[in-house]
């Protein structure tokens, strides 16, 4: 299957966005798709070969699941690729548009069990939680 890919444009500096999409006290508070589910603990040990650990549950506690996987590539204010633990690659490139503007573009394998769209439209939403959050802070 063809990766899927996504973006946003946050109008935030490039430090402020890389700072806030890697560091765990910040990962928690937008690292969800809907209001319905929450992400109460990050774990990011950002560098080549580290791992990353994201908890991902429904407010109501009836569904919830570990997100993790190990950074392939790590420039600083830039690039993220790292691989899940199925073998899904991830690549988030973080563009200087201006001193004011950045743009995300996030690459992702998709999975089998869910549809192109439903992937696509999931991992947009959390992508603009973070824009949101990026934005408002």
């Amino acid at each position: 299957m063809e990766p899927i890919k996504i973006d946003i444009t946050i109008l935030k500096p490039v430090q402020q966005v890389w700072e806030y999409y890697n560091d765990p006290k910040h990962i928690t508070k937008w690292n969800f798709a809907h209001e319905t589910w929450q992400c109460p603990s990050s774990e990011n040990d950002l560098r080549v070969g580290g791992k990353f650990k994201n908890r991902m549950e429904a407010k109501d506690g009836s569904f919830g699941f570990d997100f993790e996987g190990t950074y392939d590539e790590v420039i600083s204010n830039e690039k993220i690729k790292y691989h899940m633990e199925d073998g899904r690659n991830v690549d988030v490139d973080f563009q200087k548009i201006d001193e004011n503007t950045t743009k995300v573009n996030i690459t992702f394998d998709p999975e089998q069990q869910n549809s192109v769209e439903m992937q696509r439209d999931g991992w947009y939403a959390i992508l603009n939680n973070f824009h949101k959050y990026v934005e408002n802070h």
